[in-house]
């Protein structure tokens, strides 16, 4: 695993973003703010799960030249 030197903790908030676009990406899911809600909720739930267990998310560099998760378009 060559890349695992690079590796450093991922960001709760950068992590609770990912989880909740993954619960509300899917094309059948609703787009409402009640889906993006919950999925916020179960994101924070399933973070706050992970920390009390002691499991430590890890997560790559930014590949060069794209936006790292969290930072970019602002528009």
């Amino acid at each position: 695993m060559p890349d695992a030197d690079k590796l450093t903790p991922a960001r709760a908030e950068n992590l609770r973003a990912c989880i909740a676009y993954a619960l509300t990406s899917d094309d059948h899911l609703a787009k409402a703010h009640s889906a993006e809600l919950m999925a916020t909720i179960v994101a924070e739930r399933l973070i706050a799960r992970v920390k009390r267990d002691g499991f430590v998310v890890m997560r790559r560099p930014p590949v060069p030249g794209a936006a790292a998760l969290g930072r970019g378009f602002e528009g």
